[in-house]
């Protein structure tokens, strides 16, 4: 098993979700280019202790555990379906129960999903924000996909393909990066 994991996050709970098969699609696409392994889960995965957690120590193991793998990813790919203009609640919830410090400098790719292009600035007004107070190194491509970029629950646009496409680049060549040496004395 590779060393290096992309770890896809769908912010919401409903199945079969187009939001999940974005995230997983994002993913999936991130870890060949990486050669890496990529694992992807929604906000039901994490079970019921979620909904009533108001730190990460209550948490049930199963949780704990793909929260620990969210932490340590390489890359991770965050998506939520829109909702009244936002995330979702649950997604905000869990998101909450991170360490402020937990993400600095971890590459996000950003996503979103929702039922038409009147959401489409959700990326860039909701959720980069939010991950920016996590001081998370989001990628400057984010990816919405309304109805219409779906068949049959999976990505059918050539356009969105090509945002992942970008974005999957971005994330390439940050994860090849080799740390700066600073000169100084």
């Amino acid at each position: 098993m590779s060393s290096k994991l992309v770890v896809g996050l769908s912010g919401n709970i409903t199945r079969p979700s187009k939001t999940k098969s974005l995230v997983n699609h994002i993913a999936t696409q991130t870890a060949a280019a990486l050669a890496a392994s990529s694992i992807t889960f929604d906000l039901d995965d994490l079970g019921p202790s979620l909904a009533t957690a108001r730190q990460l120590g209550e948490l049930d193991a199963g949780a704990t555990a793909k929260v620990k793998l969210l932490l340590g990813a390489t890359v991770l790919v965050v998506g939520s379906p829109t909702y009244k203009g936002s995330y979702t609640g649950l997604f905000k919830h869990f998101i909450d129960l991170l360490d402020p410090t937990s993400l600095r400098g971890k590459p996000v790719i950003l996503a979103a999903t929702g039922g038409g292009e009147r959401h489409s600035l959700i990326v860039e007004h909701q959720l980069r924000p939010l991950f920016g107070f996590f001081e998370a190194l989001t990628l400057p491509t984010g990816i919405y996909a309304s109805n219409n970029d779906f068949t049959d629950g999976a990505i059918a646009s050539e356009a969105i393909r090509a945002r992942v496409g970008q974005a999957v680049l971005e994330a390439k060549r940050i994860v090849g990066r080799t740390p700066n040496v600073s000169l100084a004395a």
